[in-house]
């Protein structure tokens, strides 16, 4: 569900809600789920997915697989959202005050 029905570009807000709506629909957030949703768990995947995008080069400097590294970077996406929302964050707000922030920084 990469764009609504007028083919525009989903907000953070609307992609973190089909993400809540994948969850729920899976039955991960239920109390007795194996899967439990807790932002520890969240950000435990989060490593793992981002190791999963690292393998891709491994040995190189371009993936040999664009469309499974646009999976992984999908899971990367997703597991942030989840974990941002999970902890109250707003990271539309966070992605924002941080690039305001490295502005001002200096990497010499």
């Amino acid at each position: 569900m990469p764009t609504d029905s007028n083919s525009r570009a989903l907000t953070l807000a609307e992609l973190t809600e089909a993400m809540h709506a994948f969850v729920a629909a899976k039955g991960w957030y239920a109390p007795d789920s194996a899967r439990a949703q807790t932002p520890r768990n969240i950000a435990t995947s989060l490593a793992i997915e981002v190791g999963e995008v690292l393998e891709h080069f491994q040995w190189g400097e371009v993936s040999a697989d664009p469309g499974a590294l646009a999976g992984e970077l999908a899971d990367v996406a997703l597991y942030l959202l989840q974990l941002a929302s999970l902890s109250g964050i707003d990271l539309q707000e966070a992605i924002l005050a941080k690039l305001a922030v490295n502005y001002d920084r200096s990497w010499d």
